[in-house]
């Protein structure tokens, strides 16, 4: 069995480690960049069937890989992963040539399905949607106002208008599913 060339450009190498090798696992040939020249040489230098790019690198953007991807494979799958989601960006990654856009936090199954699922095909894109629960979407709004406040927990809580102990305790809970 062959593997399917991925492409993983992700700074987080945290995120990308783990990725990676869920990815891996389930059957992707993965070549990770942290950084956008080291994305643009392997794109330059490989040819893949999947990308999984994340939209801010650094002082940079991965939107700017979109277009050489499309030019050396066509039939490629492209997914726009980031944490800093907007609806201009997504409209503009679309424009680009990606077949996908999602917001992180999101787990292997998420991005594999994002990565396949055609959103023109409203039947598989409507079974691929699961609305988010109420405790997933608070935990993905502690992440983006913690990150915000560059991981500060005592400005974070302030924001959130919580204590600080309660927030550090639903912190280290593990991110709860949709």
């Amino acid at each position: 069995m062959s593997e399917d060339g991925l492409l993983l450009v992700e700074d987080d190498e945290a995120f990308a480690w783990a990725a990676g090798r869920a990815l891996e696992r389930r059957g992707y040939a993965v070549s990770h960049a942290g950084e956008f020249d080291q994305a643009r040489k392997l794109v330059e230098e490989e040819t893949f069937d999947y990308a999984v790019l994340d939209l801010n690198l650094g002082n940079c953007t991965s939107l700017d890989l979109i277009l050489p991807l499309r030019e050396r494979n066509p039939a490629m799958r492209i997914l726009m992963l980031t944490g800093y989601a907007s609806i201009a960006t997504a409209v503009r990654a679309i424009k680009l040539g990606a077949d996908n856009y999602l917001a992180k936090p999101a787990d292997t199954d998420e991005i594999i399905t994002a990565l396949l699922t055609d959103p023109d095909n409203e039947s598989d894109y409507d079974a691929a949607l699961q609305p988010m629960s109420v405790r997933r979407l608070e935990w993905e709004h502690i992440q983006k106002v913690l990150e915000q406040n560059n991981g500060n927990i005592s400005a974070t809580a302030r924001q959130l208008n919580m204590h600080r102990r309660t927030l550090q305790r639903k912190l280290r809970k593990r991110p709860v599913q949709r």
